[in-house]
C-alpha cells in the first residue's frame, strides 16, 4: 500500500520540481550526484517548452507576414548566432579571447535571447563534452545515442539540466552571470515582450511599414529563435556524422561548408575539436568563419583583446589522417 500511494506522490513532486525549474533553473539541484545517477530519459515537462516554441510559428498563418517583421527574424538570426558562437561558444566556454566584465554581461544577455538557457550551463555542457566527445559520458554524442537524442532529446532529459557550478569556477565567481544563469527564462521573457511592444510601437508610428505587434512576436521571436535553435543543434548532431575529417580526433567530429554557413563559422567542428582554444575556427582562408571576422573587427575598436590564434601545429601534417587530401602543398600563410 506504501509503495502505490508513494508512486503518485513521487510523480507529482517531480511534477513541481520541474514548473519551479522553469523560473529557478537552480531549485531542486542540490545532489548532483543522485541527479547524474537518473536514467537518460525525456521528461515530458521539459517539452513544454519546445512544443510552444514550434507552435508559436503557426501564429504565422494568422498574422500574416511584413518584410519589416522578415527582416527583424532574418537579423535577430544573425545578431543571435553570433552571441551564441562569438561568446556562449568561444568566450565563455573555451576563453579564447579577454574582455571587460561590462561587454561579458552585456554579450551573456545577448546570447540569453537566443533562449538556449544560461551561459553557465552552455558553457559546462559544452566543456564537458570537449572532455568526453564521443565517449559513454558525452550526452549528446549521435554516434552512441542517435541523431534526435543528440540534437533535442538531450536537453530534456533531468539529469543533464543542473550546472555544475564547480566546473566553470572561472565564470561562476561574478554573481551577475549566475543571475542570469539561475533566472535563464527572465531574458527571454523580456525579450519576447520587448518585441511585442516595438511592433505595436512600429505599427502605430510607421503604418507603411506594414507591420504589427503578433507579426514582431513571431516572426522575431518564434520562428526565428526555432530556426536558430536547430541551426546550433546541428554541430551536436550532424556535425558528427556529415563533412570530411582532417585531423585524426579521437572523436567523430567533422568540416562541413554547409554547417559553417549556417552557423557563422561553427561547421569547422573537427579543426576545432583538434585545436579547441582557438578564436578561429576556419583555419585556412577559405573555410568561411563569419563569427571569427566578427570577432577581429572588434577587437580593432578594443572592446575584446588577446585573440588566441590558430596554433603552428594545426598547419603541419602530424596531425592529419593518412590518406585524406592535403587542401594545399605546402603551409599557408596564417593570417
Amino acid at each position: 500500500m506504501t509503495n502505490a500511494t508513494s508512486q503518485p506522490a513521487r510523480g507529482w513532486s517531480r511534477l513541481g520540481r520541474s514548473l519551479k525549474q522553469w523560473f529557478d533553473a537552480d531549485y531542486g539541484n542540490g545532489d548532483l550526484a543522485a541527479i547524474r545517477a537518473r536514467p537518460d530519459r525525456v521528461e515530458w515537462m521539459r517539452v513544454v517548452p519546445f512544443v510552444i516554441l514550434h507552435l508559436g510559428c503557426l501564429g504565422v498563418f494568422l498574422c500574416g507576414w511584413s518584410w519589416t517583421a522578415v527582416g527583424a527574424a532574418v537579423g535577430l538570426y544573425l545578431i543571435r548566432m553570433f552571441a551564441i558562437t562569438g561568446f556562449y561558444h568561444r568566450y565563455f566556454s573555451h576563453r579564447t579571447f579577454n574582455t571587460s566584465r561590462t561587454a561579458q554581461f552585456l554579450f551573456a544577455v545577448l546570447g540569453a535571447c537566443a533562449v538556449q538557457r544560461g551561459p553557465l550551463w552552455w558553457s559546462y555542457q559544452h566543456r564537458h563534452h570537449h572532455k568526453h566527445s564521443d565517449e559513454e559520458e558525452d550526452v549528446h554524442s549521435p554516434i552512441l545515442r542517435g541523431f534526435w537524442w543528440s540534437h533535442i532529446g538531450w536537453i530534456t532529459s533531468a539529469r543533464n539540466f543542473p550546472t555544475d557550478y564547480s566546473q566553470v569556477r572561472d565564470l561562476a565567481k561574478y554573481p551577475e552571470l549566475v543571475f542570469l544563469n539561475r533566472f535563464d527564462t527572465v531574458v527571454p521573457i523580456l525579450f519576447a515582450t520587448g518585441l511585442f511592444t516595438l511592433g505595436h510601437f512600429l505599427g502605430s508610428w510607421f503604418p507603411s511599414l506594414g507591420v504589427t505587434s503578433w507579426q514582431m512576436l513571431v516572426w522575431g521571436f518564434f520562428i526565428s529563435t526555432t530556426v536558430l535553435f536547430h541551426a546550433t543543434s546541428s554541430i551536436n548532431s550532424l556535425a558528427h556524422l556529415l563533412g570530411n575529417r582532417r585531423y585524426a580526433t579521437e572523436d567523430n567530429s567533422r568540416n562541413s561548408l554547409l554547417l559553417a554557413l549556417i552557423t557563422l563559422g561553427e561547421g569547422w567542428h573537427n579543426n576545432h575539436h583538434c585545436h579547441m582554444n582557438t578564436v578561429r575556427q576556419g583555419f585556412y582562408w577559405w573555410e568561411i568563419d563569419i563569427s571569427y571576422y566578427v570577432l577581429k573587427t572588434l577587437s580593432w575598436t578594443g572592446l575584446i583583446w588577446n585573440l588566441k590564434p590558430v596554433p603552428r601545429a594545426a598547419y603541419e601534417n602530424t596531425h592529419r589522417i593518412p590518406g585524406t587530401r592535403n587542401p594545399l602543398p605546402g603551409h599557408p600563410t596564417r593570417p
